[in-house]
């Protein structure tokens, strides 16, 4: 007998992506649009050129809400949600107890509650880990009945602006309730490519009515979840469950800058999350046997995930999180953890593939310029 075929969700705009003639593939639980007639290239370049429309209504909406909602939450986070301003968003990581990272997050301050935006993978872990731990006296509103869209890139304010002329004065990290074309929205100024964007949340029976009315902009073209993973690996941007999991902290993972101050060792609220001790001593004394770093190919073909890296000598020294070839760096871009002795910029290291050492050089990220709007 084969194996019952796992039933996939539809996100509100399944059929807006068959008009569109999205090709679906099985992501997260869901039915999702990798590309589009237009490609996979030619819509990561519009993207950076001009604007793309992406769907992202397969991530986890939540509403915190209470007097200590912050607070509770700040327990599992190792940053600062306390102070977090009214109006803003920060980007958090769950821990656990070994100072492995259970998920990635982000985190708005709405005034009277808290707006918080998980990932597909991980969403009923994360519902089922806060209501382990924030306390009968915080609510959580697991918002199923929301969509989410993101509008990318350079000309993405210029668009929104048309439509909803209040965008105009947002800044990256900075998020609002607006009005779009009669619906309430969330809006956030931010997303996952590295260009200037938006991330709206929409009600589910209102979503095709948003993105349409988004598409219809000269400006925007829908882009699908290839274009979408290329995007973020040029912009040096962690996906959860390949370059972060529970077996990385954020030491060995490079995100130290994601630890807020105020979290860190003697400072007024120090620790006090989940791995605190073995996250801050790695901090401390730079003590990590490994690291997350960017990786450029020498040559053309693209480093896959999973492929090994090996030193001159042939010794496994580290393996590939996430690699692609840059459509805008135009050469083979990756992600990896190295042993911490090869993490130095402008290493020489050799990728397996296909029995083929092909050389890499260790390198910064992002590979490409990030260019959010700071005002």
């Amino acid at each position: 007998m084969t194996a019952p075929e796992e039933t996939l969700a539809r996100t509100p705009l399944y059929d807006l992506h068959l008009a569109s003639g999205g090709k679906m593939v099985p992501f997260a639980g869901y039915e999702m649009p990798v590309q589009y007639p237009m490609g996979v290239k030619k819509e990561h370049i519009h993207t950076r050129e001009q604007a793309g429309l992406f769907d992202v209504s397969h991530m986890g909406q939540l509403f915190l809400s209470g007097e200590n909602a912050a607070a509770a939450l700040e327990k599992l986070v190792p940053v600062d949600i306390i102070d977090l301003p009214v109006g803003k968003q920060r980007y958090a990581l769950f821990t656990n107890d070994e100072g492995g990272i259970l998920d990635d997050l982000m985190v708005s301050n709405l005034g009277d509650k808290l707006f918080v935006v998980v990932n597909a993978a991980c969403k009923q872990q994360d519902i089922a880990h806060l209501r382990a731990h924030l306390g009968e006296d915080v609510k959580i509103e697991v918002l199923d009945d929301r969509a989410l869209l993101a509008l990318q890139g350079p000309k993405a304010a210029e668009a929104m602006a048309r439509i909803q002329p209040e965008v105009s004065d947002m800044v990256f990290m900075d998020s609002r309730a607006i009005v779009i074309d009669g619906v309430d929205c969330l809006i956030g100024r931010a997303g996952y490519t590295g260009e200037d964007g938006f991330e709206i949340s929409v009600p589910a029976d209102k979503a095709e009515q948003v993105a349409r009315l988004l598409m219809a902009q000269p400006e925007v073209e829908l882009i699908g979840l290839g274009a979408r993973d290329s995007l973020r690996l040029e912009s040096g941007l962690c996906l959860y469950g390949h370059d972060i999991d529970t077996t990385t902290t954020p030491v060995e993972a490079s995100l130290i800058w994601a630890i807020s101050k105020i979290r860190r060792a003697g400072e007024a609220r120090a620790g006090g999350f989940p791995g605190a001790d073995i996250i801050l001593d790695q901090i401390a004394t730079k003590a990590v046997s490994r690291k997350r770093v960017g990786l450029l190919g020498e040559g053309r073909a693209p480093i896959r995930e999973g492929a090994e890296l090996v030193n001159a000598a042939g010794e496994k020294v580290g393996v590939v999180t996430s690699g692609s070839f840059g459509p805008t760096a135009e050469m083979p871009v990756a992600m990896g953890y190295v042993n911490s002795d090869y993490a130095a910029l402008d290493t020489e290291l050799f990728a397996l593939v296909r029995g083929k050492q092909l050389p890499m050089k260790v390198a910064k990220t992002p590979f490409v310029p990030q260019r959010y709007y700071r005002g």
